[in-house]
């Protein structure tokens, strides 16, 4: 293991849960090691070339124009035939610095206890010589760290909490011993003036009022530190809102699914940036380190330059307002895309006669290709639409890539019969459900971004509907294609403005092979789709939690969904969109009160539930 190494990751992990700016732990040897992944900017300096330019880097054209980025950057991985790369890895900066030592209770910062050269754990030296064969009693990361809304992160201010005795010089080793159980029991104490206090209150934001502005620190970004105005807040290492990544995601479609962009490479950018002769300099390539891809395509230079062409005139008429909207547009188009396309594979199917009425189209997705760049991440609350407090992944702001991965898998596309729906959505009961769910949205944007600010759309019943639907559809297949529940990932093709859209996608892009093994697209047959569909309904008829689940009782303290619950609706967060907001399943089979409230009661009706 190369001197200071600490762990390793999955590839997929480093641009999503664990991406620059994320703290991870690894265990290295008998010691833990907390850390923070560094900024993109280590990723070129260890893993040279940069950008686009390395041989890890991968196009998305839509995704691309959308981000104003040249390209995008798989995680870089070692090269087993390169002898260099042995010794590369990518860096991660310690933190939190101050770590405790699990038998003598003492707290204090890293360059304080004893350590190993070529090891990033460090030890106790005191119980260490006093342990039985002299065995290292390795220190651990403590549990509490600072963070703010935009992003930063600083340490704990131990010093500051414990409140020393006037005339205490002590800014060195303190002890945080459990007491009792609870915060209350955790005391932190000076060893020197005596001075102690309880953890009990760090987690209010009272507590923080007193305390001074943020420090803008980045330590992922080799403390590049900005100014901040806002106040930190406590929080546990581990905790779940910590980091949440902004990703940015498009699928590949017709034309810029094909292999045209995948054979050329790194040479697509020289090309693409030749503004005269461009049929010429290709031409000259075609003689050297081309003449293998023409092959691989089947095309003379002349043919290559033209396709060039035509497809750099085609780019520059990607709408990156919405990229969902060509998706739409090819899952809803009726015909069949297949061939010699190698990323996108369609193949529509009749909708059953028993969901006519409900449903417009069926489309069995047999090959799919979606690139996921991350553009970011948010700290205490997840990102949301057009949120302002995303936190940089490198301190240049002029770089033309942003780290992403690409995954393959399958899925089937249904689209909500759009007649049916609009006059669904004009029930007034529907529309009060969807009226308190989006107040209360606006409500917390504006605490979150300023009372100035508007959501970029509202929460509109079809919202509601397609995304419950979607996860209670989530929830059958697992039971009857054989996927884990985290395996499956949605898509929602909604919108009220013209020409509308009223769709989902179920797939199973995934880095590894779970994601094509063929059991999901062969749900979408006609007579398997059909029982799929009436069981997920009728399963949301009834919650192990009704009838508080029902009511509306058991609705998050936000208010961004209504009945819906870890029992019923939820799914795993990596395959919501929404981080399991926007749930009602009210629309899908009405309530006690409001049977009309269920958009679905009459094919529920027609089965007998």
């Amino acid at each position: 293991m190369p001197r200071n190494e600490i762990g390793e990751l999955r590839r997929s992990a480093a641009v999503a849960t664990f991406g620059p700016g994320a703290i991870i732990d690894f265990r290295a040897g008998d010691a833990t090691i907390s850390a923070i992944a560094a900024g993109l900017e280590e990723w070129d300096r260890n893993f040279p070339p940069g950008g686009v330019l390395h041989a890890q880097a991968v196009r998305e054209e839509r995704l691309q124009k959308k981000l104003g980025v040249k390209g995008f950057r798989l995680p870089p991985v070692r090269d087993p035939g390169k002898p260099k790369d042995v010794e590369r890895a990518l860096p991660a900066v310690r933190f939190p610095q101050w770590l405790q030592c699990p038998k003598c209770d003492r707290v204090n910062r890293a360059d304080e206890w004893a350590d190993e050269p070529g090891r990033a754990g460090c030890y106790c030296p005191t119980c260490t010589a006093k342990s039985p064969g002299k065995r290292k009693v390795y220190v651990v990361p403590v549990r509490f760290v600072l963070a703010c809304e935009a992003g930063h992160l600083d340490e704990f201010p131990w010093h500051w909490w414990v409140g020393h005795k006037e005339g205490c010089q002590n800014r060195s080793f303190l002890t945080l011993k459990a007491e009792q159980a609870g915060l209350a029991g955790l005391i932190l104490e000076c060893p020197k003036c005596h001075g102690r206090k309880s953890m009990d209150g760090i987690f209010s934001g009272e507590t923080w009022e007193r305390f001074s502005k943020c420090s803008g620190r980045r330590p992922w970004l080799s403390g590049a530190n900005e100014q901040c105005t806002l106040r930190p807040r406590a929080v546990q290492r581990g905790a779940s809102n910590l980091y949440f990544p902004v990703i940015e995601s498009a699928l590949s479609i017709p034309p810029w699914s094909d292999r045209l962009q995948e054979a050329l490479g790194v040479y697509w950018e020289p090309i693409a940036e030749v503004e005269e002769g461009r049929a010429i300099f290709i031409a000259g390539l075609a003689k050297t380190v081309l003449a293998g891809v023409l092959t691989e395509l089947n095309m003379s230079a002349e043919e290559l330059a033209a396709e060039v062409e035509r497809r750099l005139a085609a780019e520059a008429l990607i709408e990156t307002s919405n990229l969902r909207i060509e998706e739409y547009r090819q899952f809803t188009g009726g015909t069949y895309v297949q061939g010699l396309d190698r990323e996108f594979e369609i193949r529509p199917r009749k909708v059953p006669d028993a969901l006519r009425p409900w449903f417009s189209k069926l489309v069995k997705v047999t090959r799919l290709r979606e690139v996921r760049a991350m553009t970011g991440f948010t700290r205490i609350h997840p990102p949301g639409d057009g949120a302002t407090n995303v936190a940089r992944l490198s301190v240049s702001t002029t770089l033309d890539w942003l780290p992403a991965i690409e995954v393959r898998g399958e899925g089937i596309f249904i689209e909500i019969d759009p007649d049916r729906l609009a006059a669904w959505e004009s029930i007034g009961d529907v529309q009060k459900r969807a009226a308190l769910i989006d107040t209360n949205r606006q409500r917390e944007w504006k605490e979150r971004y300023g009372a100035e600010s508007e959501p970029p759309s509202a929460i509109s019943p079809r919202h509601l509907l397609i995304h419950t639907f979607a996860h209670a559809l989530m929830r059958q297949l697992t039971l009857e294609c054989g996927y884990s529940s985290t395996a499956l990932r949605e898509r929602l093709y909604v919108s009220t403005e013209k020409p509308g859209m009223s769709g989902v996608l179920i797939y199973t892009a995934t880095t590894d092979d779970d994601g094509t093994l063929g059991g999901l697209q062969r749900q979408g047959d006609p007579e398997r789709i059909e029982r799929t569909i009436i069981s997920a309904l009728k399963s949301q008829m009834w919650c192990s939690s009704d009838p508080l689940c029902i009511e509306d009782m058991m609705k998050p303290e936000d208010g961004l969904s209504l009945a819906a619950c870890h029992s019923c609706s939820f799914a795993p967060e990596t395959s919501c969109e929404e981080f399991n907001r926007f749930l009602d399943r009210a629309t899908l089979v009405g309530t006690p009160a409001s049977a009309q409230t269920g958009f679905f009661k009459g094919l529920l009706e027609s089965e007998g539930s």
